[in-house]
């Protein structure tokens, strides 16, 4: 005993001196080599602009293969299939992703309506829903809905935004409100109502709905004209905030207008609607435009502009979508990476909420990413700008 202690001792020494490899913990869609990320948008349908979103995520990830070798050696696999902005048929696709292409999680699903309807089957299998292109505010549910997480600022806190903005500058506004009749419309009606205060009804002097295959809004642009608001909300996305504008300018009307941020895009709304007509239009801004000369030469911004020109040539660069997409990819490649060797789906959403001063170089500056397992909120900042008929102006 006398001479084995010593060695044993000499032994556990040795063993504990050497590096300890953590364990690797795999989940469904993952392996040594690869990581399966699912999605589901709209190529095609009432919603098919916002396609770009998904083909700028295909091309990221693409280029993080090929030129990083994926993410902590791992490629990733991105299959994203087309819904036609339709909830069932998104559904259906997120159904397959799941059990038969077995994706470790669905990213980037566009629209409020079509991440509602996925999420219960979502969190009822324990797939991670990361970082949709949608707002509701009950994508930050941690406690009824752990596996689901928004990215942009929520709609209610971006509504209730816009009201304090428009009582600022006009105490006593008439207030005609364009709205998708769905949750998204509605989220945001609430959150107007919530930033305007107790005198909220008496302000709104009318209110027209659309549905998002209606092939026009044309006759709820009149009405609201009619009913003689001064301020006008357009919570809709692209293609019927292009006609709203088109049209506005026909009437010589000369509202305030506030837009959704989401359909804030040059390329997508404002160029099929009209440059000229356009200017004015304000919109919560969280993210640069590559048209805005205050980032002409910005770093993060020269570098985005050299990643398309390389990755993405026949694109447009003046579409904010681009910017949009690239931004959700960068943010689900950290929390990836954060992931190391533990990718199950338990701890990709661990990681997810668990973002710290995490700073995306195309986020407005002062825009700082912090989740918690509390709250889910990704994109919080926001600055009101105004369109100029090319770029945007900050609104002091």
């Amino acid at each position: 005993m006398y001479i084995r202690v010593p060695a044993l001792v000499a032994a556990a020494v040795i063993l504990l001196a050497q590096p300890v490899l953590a364990e690797k913990k795999y989940g469904p869609g993952v392996s040594d080599t690869e990581i399966k990320v699912g999605q589901t948008i709209a190529y095609s349908g009432p919603a098919s602009a916002y396609s770009l979103l998904g083909k700028t995520e295909a091309a990221y990830f693409k280029w993080l293969n090929e030129t990083k070798g994926g993410i902590n050696g791992r490629k990733i696999t991105f299959i994203s299939r087309d819904d036609a902005y339709s909830p069932p048929k998104a559904v259906e696709n997120v159904r397959s992703l799941v059990e038969s292409d077995e994706v470790a999680l669905i990213f980037g699903v566009l629209g409020t309506p079509l991440n509602l309807a996925i999420r219960p089957y979502l969190n009822k299998k324990g797939v991670p829903q990361l970082f949709m292109a949608a707002g509701s505010p009950a994508f930050n549910d941690p406690q009824k809905y752990p596996w689901t997480m928004g990215w942009q600022p929520n709609l209610h806190d971006e509504a209730k935004f816009y009201a304090k903005s428009l009582l600022a500058q006009n105490p006593h506004p008439k207030i005609g409100i364009l709205y998708q009749n769905d949750d998204f419309g509605k989220d945001l009606i609430a959150g107007l109502k919530d930033g305007l205060g107790p005198d909220a009804d008496k302000m709104i002097v009318g209110a027209q709905s659309f549905s998002p295959t209606d092939p026009t809004i044309d006759s709820q642009i009149v009405v609201l004209q009619t009913a003689g608001a001064d301020s006008l909300f357009l919570f809709s996305y692209s293609k019927q905030a292009a006609q709203a504008i088109s049209k506005i300018w026909d009437l010589k009307w000369k509202p305030a207008t506030f837009l959704h941020l989401g359909a804030a895009s040059i390329g997508s709304t404002f160029k099929p609607a009209g440059l000229e007509k356009s200017v004015g239009v304000m919109t919560a801004g969280f993210i640069k435009d590559a048209t805005d000369p205050r980032w002409a030469s910005d770093p993060d911004m020269v570098a985005w502009k050299s990643w398309m020109k390389e990755n993405m040539p026949g694109a447009d660069i003046n579409d904010l979508l681009t910017i949009s997409g690239f931004a959700f990819a960068q943010t689900l490649e950290q929390v990836l990476r954060q992931c190391g060797d533990d990718l199950t789906r338990e701890n990709i959403m661990k990681q997810a909420a668990n973002l710290k001063n995490f700073r995306l170089g195309l986020l407005l500056p002062g825009s700082l990413i912090n989740t918690s397992p509390d709250d889910y909120r990704v994109v919080t900042y926001m600055a009101l700008q105004k369109f100029n008929g090319s770029s945007w102006d900050e609104v002091k």
